[in-house]
């Protein structure tokens, strides 16, 4: 039954053609699966500054005027767990994830208040394009439906993908504004290499390396080192994975077995 529903809803977001009929998808499949509420938000990132935004719930009108009345989303413990989890959460989980304040659960004190107890939300990250995040929510004397939280994870992952569509944030890869050898210059010098350094791994001389990364902001129009390694990551000429280790990480059990057997 639950793989129809996810397979109905697929079928009726190929034929949405606005926020309004995603709107009313997400309300017939949020009531479907066992939840009272829903909420989809997708974001462009800052650099996109002229892009749209998109925002469809149907929450409690309360918590709704309180919430954009005191622009608490820049405090919100639900929003800031997006950033770091892989997959779908319940607001339950949101403190082994994010160290909460004070605020923070007076603030979901305040949503239950207005009608929003407990809830699973799935997030959605594209850097340098948007970030999403699709909500389902029970009302308080109600309790997660647990068997639907998995369907609720795909289902959010096609609203979210359909938004994206709608949302005219889609937009072709630019074409490679740097060389190959630019582009290593530039990756090197983002992880923390001097122009010696970076000549001294790749093989060629410091001046070649200086010309090489003058020649890449030219090509980007900026005028400084750190405009130019974020300009070519939201581009994707280079990754961030490439770049940057989070502190404290390590490599995996199998690479360090893989290093130590080579």
């Amino acid at each position: 039954m639950t793989l129809q529903l996810v397979g109905d809803f697929s079928t009726e977001l190929d034929s949405t053609r606005d926020p309004v009929d995603l709107e009313r998808a997400l309300g017939r499949i949020c009531g479907a699966l066992g939840f009272d509420h829903f909420a989809l938000s997708l974001e462009a990132c800052a650099l996109e500054a002229a892009s749209p935004e998109l925002l469809l719930h149907n929450y409690p009108a309360e918590w709704a005027r309180i919430y954009t009345g005191f622009e608490l989303a820049g405090r919100d413990p639900v929003r800031r767990a997006c950033d770091h989890s892989f997959i779908g959460f319940a607001w339950g989980e949101i403190g082994s994830l994010i160290p909460l304040t004070r605020g923070d659960r007076q603030m979901l004190n305040i949503g239950r208040e207005c009608g929003l107890d407990d809830g699973f939300t799935v997030p959605r990250n594209l850097p340098g394009l948007a970030r999403g995040t699709c909500s389902f929510v029970v009302r308080p004397g109600r309790r997660l439906p647990a068997p639907s939280l998995p369907v609720a994870e795909l289902v959010a992952a096609l609203a979210l993908t359909c938004a994206l569509g709608l949302s005219g944030l889609v937009r072709r890869p630019a074409t490679a504004r740097l060389t190959d050898r630019q582009r290593e210059c530039l990756l090197w010098t983002a992880r923390g290499k001097t122009a010696a350094e970076t000549a001294i791994i790749l093989g060629i001389s410091t001046e070649t390396v200086i010309q090489h990364l003058k020649l890449a902001r030219e090509r980007y129009a900026v005028h400084c080192k750190q405009s130019l390694v974020l300009s070519a990551l939201f581009d994707g000429v280079i990754g961030f994975a490439d770049v940057f280790r989070l502190p404290g990480s390590r490599p995996s059990r199998r690479l360090r077995h893989q290093a130590r057997d080579g």
